[in-house]
């Protein structure tokens, strides 16, 4: 082996090694993904393949934030309000409604009647139940969904369809898949964030936000609870900004001759490097949320019980979307149990408590959005992976429930105050206009600009894309 082979081999060591400090940033693995693009396609070396792209057709959103309530939010205590419900408490269920599968709930069970008052709200009268006062007021901007369905009634397979359109891990996520159509708008933060409930990971764990089969530069960067979300941002002791910047252009200059002779792995690392440099600058000030007014800390219950968690994760995506990040996702529930809104012991218990962590600052993220302009282009949605049974388990819980439940878009071209679909009379199915979770996916690819067959990737011999089979777009609510 020559002089010159082991110093080059000598010099990747020490790169590899010296990155793993950034390793909480999730760009290591990013850039070996990088270098081998550029080496199989033949592009310039320093190109960012995080690059914003042309979407597909005329788009109305550039990001998305998706409100993910973990567990299953029930239908009937939320969106839907079913009176006959109320009226069969404590019944068997009738048999012309049809037969549902459960995970627990038995042939034994009785009908279940919610405890929740519902109203109509804003101009367009949008009915809302009184867990959500403070969302309530955001009904013009609503596009409820009361007929979506899934296909699986256990957490874990239900989240991988939801996030991925399979009931399966190892397959991208919506918001990989949203990088791989569209880049990012940012060159010096993450382009997909997640942010997990401080309880714990969901059952599906962290497959279910994943790249899957596409190249790892899509992956998303997990946030961490509390003041630092991403750890080792801080320079080390002694070293200055200044300092940085010339050992980082010291690295570039020491590989100008590999980059010469079309080596797309070193650049790939320095633009690595250039990117953890950016984030050193800009992303600490992106976090610090005490330079936000006392009003806007207010509006999302920053600083108070119960709403200080959520309130801040969702204030710092409102941060993050302003920056230019592409797809933000901050969970609501985490852990097993009665930690998420998995509520089958006791529904009211459970829901009066999940939604008094959420919605003063869910209801906030909309208002902030949209009086800085950024609700036009920004699509929210919010949603669990299933809804819940009309019958009880139990007493007073219910069980999980995939045959019809209600979820919510906003902003990003959405048409608000509207309300589309409905389940039957005790919300067991959707009977009008269902809508599956592809379809779902394919009206927020449409919202993108992002046509659902055009965007795919060939993996194993196989044209792949999110919706898996053609799902159609929602037109009721673009």
């Amino acid at each position: 082996m020559s002089d010159h082979i082991r110093i080059t081999r000598n010099r990747r060591e020490f790169l590899c090694d010296a990155f793993g400090g950034f390793g909480a940033l999730a760009v290591g693995s990013m850039l070996h993904q990088e270098a081998l693009r550029a080496a199989t396609t033949g592009t310039a070396p320093n190109l960012n393949p995080l690059a914003p792209k042309a979407p597909h057709m005329a788009a109305k959103a550039k990001s998305v934030i998706f409100l993910f309530m973990s567990g299953g939010p029930s239908q009937m205590e939320t969106f839907d309000p079913k009176p006959l419900l109320n009226t069969l408490n404590g019944q068997k269920r009738p048999a012309s409604f049809g037969e549902a599968k459960y995970q627990f709930v038995n042939e034994d069970s009785k009908l279940l009647g919610t405890k929740r008052t519902f109203k109509k709200h804003g101009k367009s009268g949008v009915e809302i139940s009184d867990l959500f006062p403070y969302l309530a007021e955001c009904a013009d901007d609503l596009a409820v969904l009361r007929s979506c369905h899934g296909d699986m009634v256990v957490h874990s397979a239900a989240q991988y369809q939801l996030f991925t359109g399979r009931v399966i891990p190892g397959f991208p996520s919506m918001g990989a898949w949203t990088l791989y159509g569209l880049g990012s708008e940012s060159d010096s933060l993450p382009a997909y964030v997640v942010m997990p409930d401080p309880h714990g990971a969901q059952e599906a764990g962290q497959p279910m936000y994943g790249n899957g089969f596409l190249p790892a530069i899509y992956q998303p960067t997990m946030f961490r609870p509390g003041d630092k979300p991403v750890l080792n941002l801080d320079l080390p002791k002694g070293i200055s900004m200044a300092e940085r910047r010339k050992t980082l252009d010291f690295l570039k200059g020491l590989n100008e001759a590999n980059m010469a002779a079309g080596d797309a792995e070193y650049a790939a690392r320095i633009n690595a490097y250039d990117l953890a440099f950016k984030m050193q600058i800009e992303a600490p000030a992106v976090f610090d949320l005490s330079t936000e007014s006392r009003e806007t800390l207010d509006m999302y219950g920053i600083g108070k019980q119960p709403t200080d968690d959520y309130g801040r994760r969702c204030l710092l995506t409102r941060r993050l979307i302003e920056k230019g990040v592409r797809f933000v996702c901050p969970v609501s529930g985490g852990g097993t149990g009665n930690l998420q809104w998995d509520a089958h012991d006791d529904i009211e218990e459970n829901h009066l408590r999940m939604a008094s962590q959420t919605d003063k600052p869910v209801a906030a993220l909309l208002k902030d959005l949209k009086r800085r302009g950024l609700l036009d282009t920004t699509l929210v949605v919010w949603g669990g992976e299933f809804g819940r049974s009309p019958e009880s388990q139990g007493s007073k819980g219910r069980d999980h429930h995939n045959l019809g439940f209600s979820m919510w878009m906003a902003g990003g071209g959405i048409k608000g105050g509207t309300v589309v679909g409905a389940t039957d009379e005790i919300g067991l199915r959707a009977v009008e206009s269902p809508y599956h979770f592809r379809d779902v996916h394919t009206t927020i690819l449409n919202q993108l600009g992002l046509n659902q067959d055009a965007l795919s990737y060939l993996h194993s011999g196989r044209k792949e894309r999110l919706t898996e089979v053609h799902g159609k777009v929602i037109s009721e609510i673009v």
